[in-house]
């Protein structure tokens, strides 16, 4: 019986450590063997926002951990990882380079391919690991830090119909929810306020929404909130101001996705399938209007599990795995050495030389023996 191939995947692109194993299942679904872990909140929570030299020094004490811990569950042994897949950008530089030196020396110490994966192809590939989803497919990928709409045609082939003009949506989430003192992260807590608010008693701008196509705008919508911001006084006014952006954020929303539905038929007038992927994916009204908007428009619509919406290794596993049985590795050893990524549909990334030696590869050479 021919041995199924299975990779293992690592993501540390922003406050999040996160190993993952997969394996290869024919022409049904992969299946996830593991998918761990290790949160920053607790680290980050106090400054309100991720501290990117904080974030790479606890990236630094747990990815071997969770290395350990992602084999351990997953009852794989190293010798029996055919491919090692890690985030190589977009994202922190400093916690970019702990994952993928980390990688790199583990693909060196096996022998095995190393795949360098878009951060944001992870996200677009990420429901492929709950639903058999074909080819080509509309994807509205919300995060904090991207948002924009995709034609995903193939795989390493995107056509971006529109994005944000400013910030991302997840951003805008945050930063609101910091204006209102609410802690960090702040999308659920703006999520849950709103339950309990009155949605219309205050008037928000919704920029360009009748213009540019669908690109969208939310920085004049972050503003606003700062001007009204003096006007709240008691837990009822956060309450209403609170569900007030969320009905707005919904609002530009269900436009814009209908906006991105019309070009994207224009494309491929027999496909209606609409991806939506990335961690504002989890907000439960958002998930609500959009499936609103599927059922109005006749389009399937998909979301990944709520536990892969936000950073996880799995997708990245699966980015990596895909790129594998197509032979797309992007680096050779001589590469690696270089320190050149190439990332398919994408830009490319170098890496300092010193960033690729060193503490990394000892550590990971001693533990692959």
């Amino acid at each position: 019986m021919k041995k199924k191939t299975i990779i293992i995947g690592i993501e540390t692109s922003c406050d999040e450590t996160a190993v993952s194993i997969l394996r290869d299942n024919g022409k049904n679904r992969p299946k996830i063997l593991s998918n761990v872990v290790s949160s920053q909140f607790e680290v980050h929570k106090k400054f309100g926002g991720v501290v990117p030299d904080l974030a790479a020094r606890a990236h630094l004490d747990k990815i071997d951990i969770m290395t350990k811990k992602a084999l351990k569950i997953s009852k794989v042994k190293l010798k029996d990882i055919d491919a090692v897949a890690a985030t190589a950008g977009p994202g922190l530089i400093v916690c970019l380079s702990v994952g993928l030196n980390f990688a790199k020396a583990l693909s060196l110490s096996l022998k095995k391919p190393f795949i360098a994966v878009n951060h944001l192809e992870g996200h677009a590939l990420s429901p492929k690991l709950n639903f058999n989803i074909k080819y080509p497919y509309l994807l509205f990928l919300i995060s904090g830090g991207h948002t924009q709409y995709l034609t995903v045609k193939k795989l390493g082939d995107y056509k971006r119909l529109g994005t944000t003009i400013d910030d991302a949506l997840g951003e805008a989430f945050d930063k609101t929810a910091k204006l209102l003192n609410l802690g960090y992260p702040g999308g659920p807590k703006i999520e849950e306020l709103a339950r309990n608010g009155d949605e219309n008693r205050f008037v928000l701008p919704k920029p360009i929404l009748n213009r540019g196509g669908c690109n969208l705008s939310f920085a004049g919508l972050k503003t606003a909130i700062l001007r009204v911001k003096e006007f709240i006084k008691t837990d009822k006014d956060k309450n209403d101001l609170a569900a007030s952006f969320q009905k707005t954020v919904l609002d530009i929303l269900y436009k814009k996705t209908k906006k991105a539905i019309e070009q994207h038929m224009e494309l491929y007038p027999k496909n209606r399938t609409l991806v939506v992927a990335g961690g504002v994916a989890a907000n439960k009204q958002i998930r609500i209007i959009l499936k609103k908007l599927c059922q109005d428009e006749k389009f399937k619509i998909y979301f990944p599990d709520l536990k892969l919406c936000t950073d996880n290794a799995a997708m990245i596993a699966l980015a990596g795995l895909e790129r594998y049985k197509k032979k797309k590795f992007v680096f050779k050893y001589e590469c690696i050495l270089r320190g050149q990524i190439k990332l398919y549909g994408f830009e490319v990334v170098r890496i300092p030389w010193h960033f690729l030696v060193g503490h990394f590869h000892i550590r990971v050479i001693m533990f692959s023996t």
